[in-house]
């Protein structure tokens, strides 16, 4: 029997302005709230409480859940996000925190981190370029940037010591303003003392302002492969397998909508957000076409059995985009993980 993986995005509120968010942009949420099924908004007032998410996380025991990847928005300044942490490592279920990783400049934060045996923690910068990562991903407050990721991943290192976990690595966005910087950013890594590097293809709807600006095609697929040749020939810290660029190659190239045989969304990972929906996989096609047919699921009230239950064999999908690519790394996470380590 496969465990599930679940990608749970916990929170809305952000305290970055990414660009290219998929969650949109505060500004342009101000304006008009989206009311799409599956749209997200930083804005959102619709968050499940901490006792909704509780009550979920105890049925997590008796289900085929393995392992969770808590994201946002961002999950770390929520002032409950240990206690949920405690819950779920209770209940024999890996943790992956996915950050900005600022909030790591908090001692207490780390401490907890430590303390409640969270196995990954998966940091986000784009660019070893402090210009470059802070242009697209600038802090609300104006203040916070590049120096305090970097800052926030050398305090986790270091706390860490000779320990085995949490492992901690780099999600960098490849768009076709930063193909060249992959190698680098893949080398500050390296040197702040991470133990894998994910580079993952920007994912925008093609009616995005930034479509055009940053999503990767066909004509960026001759540099993004000379750029993922230098990574893999001489890799710095641990990369995803050595299949994963021709993924992002077929998706770059591809005609879109593809074809994934044997898919594993909506069997071995689902994906949650804030609001406790439920669906196969984060992916825009595949969220409208389960909304268009009526599927549409709540952690509200349920158990985790029941939402994913006992398994059975991957469906076949024919709405591939570059969406998927970045779902891969999520499945073949216990690459990064050192052998043996207890959920």
């Amino acid at each position: 029997m496969t465990g599930v993986s679940l990608l749970w995005a916990l929170r809305s509120p952000c305290n970055l302005g990414c660009r290219y968010c998929y969650f949109g942009t505060i500004e342009e949420h101000r304006q008009a709230m989206p009311g799409q099924p599956g749209a997200l908004s930083h804005l959102a007032r619709t968050d499940l409480d901490l006792a909704t998410i509780a009550a979920f996380v105890q049925t997590l025991r008796a289900s085929r859940v393995e392992r969770i990847f808590l994201a946002g928005g961002e999950p770390l300044i929520w002032p409950p996000i240990m206690d949920v942490v405690a819950e779920i490592k209770a209940a024999g279920v890996q943790v992956v925190l996915c950050t900005n990783g600022i909030p790591l400049n908090r001692p207490e934060l780390v401490d907890a981190i430590l303390a409640t045996r969270v196995d990954a923690v998966s940091v986000s910068l784009d660019s070893a370029d402090a210009g470059y990562n802070d242009r697209w991903r600038p802090a609300r407050n104006g203040l916070h940037g590049h120096r305090d990721v970097v800052a926030g991943v050398q305090a986790l290192v270091t706390a860490r010591g000779g320990g085995r976990t949490p492992r901690v690595g780099i999600y960098s966005v490849v768009t076709r303003q930063n193909i060249d910087a992959v190698t680098e950013t893949a080398a500050l890594a390296a040197q702040l003392g991470c133990d894998y590097f994910v580079p993952q293809p920007i994912a925008l709807d093609p009616e995005h302002t930034l479509h055009q600006q940053l999503s990767l095609t066909a004509s960026d697929a001759e540099a993004l492969a000379a750029a993922f040749a230098r990574l893999y020939d001489a890799p710095p810290v641990q990369l995803p397998p050595p299949g994963y660029p021709g993924q992002v190659m077929d998706a770059v190239t591809a005609e879109l909508p593809g074809f994934v045989p044997g898919c594993f969304g909506g069997t071995d990972l689902f994906f949650i957000e804030p609001d406790g929906s439920v669906w196969d996989c984060p992916s825009t096609l595949k969220i409208r076409a389960t909304t268009a047919g009526g599927g549409q699921r709540s952690i509200r009230g349920a158990s985790a059995s029941t939402l994913f239950g006992p398994g059975g064999a991957c469906a076949d999908c024919h709405l591939f985009s570059a969406d998927c690519v970045n779902m891969w790394p999520l499945m073949g996470f216990a690459q990064f993980l050192p052998p043996g380590v207890p959920s």
